[in-house]
């Protein structure tokens, strides 16, 4: 029987380190626990429509360090972060969790996707994606609608105090 499905994983690049600082941030429910079962899989949303993004493909390049090769894929992005995974897991891996702490650190070291930054562009400097202005109130004043603050300094006074 032949198998077109198989890849080859280069460990190469491995870096071990990176591995141990995330099984250290999630003792726990460790992505460690983790034996293919494939129920994230099964559960995933994204999956259906993007086979690129594979729940326990980024538990395995998580397990074997490859953080560089993780770090740098587009498909770790299409998380939608519906908890969908982690609420069905049988061994209670904290996956979405570890989805979110690897873009985290993905943004960090310079690696988000030019639309990732550009919406933490527009956070940082308007407090909000979407920046309302008076034209914006204007539509809303004429559905009736109450008029909304065209700055959240709130949240631009959070993003600055780190």
């Amino acid at each position: 029987m032949e198998r077109n499905d198989i890849q080859v994983v280069d460990l190469s690049a491995s870096e071990l380190a990176f591995s141990e600082k995330m099984a250290e941030k999630f003792p726990k429910c460790s992505f460690k626990d983790c034996f293919s079962c494939k129920t994230c899989v099964s559960s995933c949303p994204v999956t259906l429509v993007d086979s690129r993004f594979n729940p326990l493909t980024i538990i395995r390049m998580v397990l074997y360090g490859l953080k560089d090769e993780l770090f740098k894929s587009d498909f770790m992005w299409l998380c939608s972060s519906c908890y969908a995974c982690q609420e069905r897991c049988p061994k209670g891996v904290r996956i979405t969790e570890l989805m979110i702490e690897i873009k985290n650190m993905a943004v960090q070291e310079g690696h988000a996707p030019a639309g990732i930054r550009a919406q933490a562009d527009l956070i940082e400097n308007n407090g909000r994606i979407y920046p309302l202005d008076d034209f914006d109130n204007k539509k809303r004043a004429k559905i009736d609608l109450p008029e909304l603050p065209t700055t959240c300094e709130a949240v631009k006074k959070l993003l600055k105090e780190d």
